[in-house]
């Protein structure tokens, strides 16, 4: 883990994220995976490691650059981290799970500096989220270990909060027992980092009205709040 100190400026801005959330409607991104690939990046750009859209934060963060300030320009408040996909799991499957915080950091930091070339023009903040993408492996199937993927997660944050996130936001959870290894995951970074960022977190809904495991919106909300995180939501789901 490298050394961290939070800044008076990060703070401030955690801060003031957490108070426009609770007062107006902050605007976030759209897609990434798709507007880097609509770029056509090559199989060197990705380390011969086709598809892994984490490894261009260090080999072509200009692509990755381009894809923030093209939301950014258009007036959103916050752009997520390219970073949907530095998990166990995900980076596993490419042979590379020992990069997690690497690519995290480095993910992080093209956002961070994406956001505040924008906020030096005309003052107004724009944050960064630090996006924690579910993986492929469901602990409560046995796919992983929960301990693991709890422990990948960690890196994936302590990545993300040393690149300059100002919020964490683990995304499209399908498995009630792999948000838990996020979110505890998370929790434990930010202690770790003496790091106070908002922790926002959202599950997918089927057609089915429950997730993908079969939990009802109503237990994953019961499951979740106990574990002291900011806002609940849904996302990327054939259902609601």
């Amino acid at each position: 883990m490298a050394s961290f100190t939070p800044s008076t400026a990060s703070t401030a801005r955690a801060s003031e994220l957490r108070e426009a959330l609770a007062s107006r409607v902050v605007v976030a991104d759209g897609a990434m995976g798709t507007m880097l690939q609509a770029q056509d990046p090559s199989m060197e750009d990705f380390e011969q490691l086709e598809g892994c859209n984490e490894v261009l934060n260090v080999t072509r963060p200009d692509i990755v650059r381009s894809v923030h300030e093209a939301y950014f320009s258009v007036g959103v408040d916050c752009v997520e981290t390219n970073t949907f996909g530095a998990n166990l799991a995900a980076l596993g499957e490419y042979d590379i799970p020992e990069r997690i915080f690497e690519l995290s950091e480095a993910g992080a930091r093209v956002a961070r500096e994406t956001a505040d070339d924008f906020t030096a023009r005309d003052g107004r903040t724009r944050w960064v989220l630090g996006s924690v993408g579910p993986g492929t492996k469901l602990p409560t199937l046995g796919h992983a270990p929960y301990t693991a993927l709890r422990d990948a997660y960690q890196q994936n944050v302590e990545g993300l909060v040393a690149g300059g996130a100002d919020a964490v936001l683990v995304e499209t959870t399908q498995d009630l027992l792999q948000t838990k290894a996020s979110v505890i995951g998370a929790r434990r970074a930010l202690e770790a980092l003496g790091a106070d960022l908002p922790l926002l977190v959202q599950v997918t809904v089927e057609t089915t009205g429950t997730m993908l495991l079969g939990s009802e919106i109503g237990a994953a909300l019961t499951a979740l709040e106990p574990l002291g995180i900011d806002m609940i939501g849904l996302n990327c789901a054939t259902g609601p």
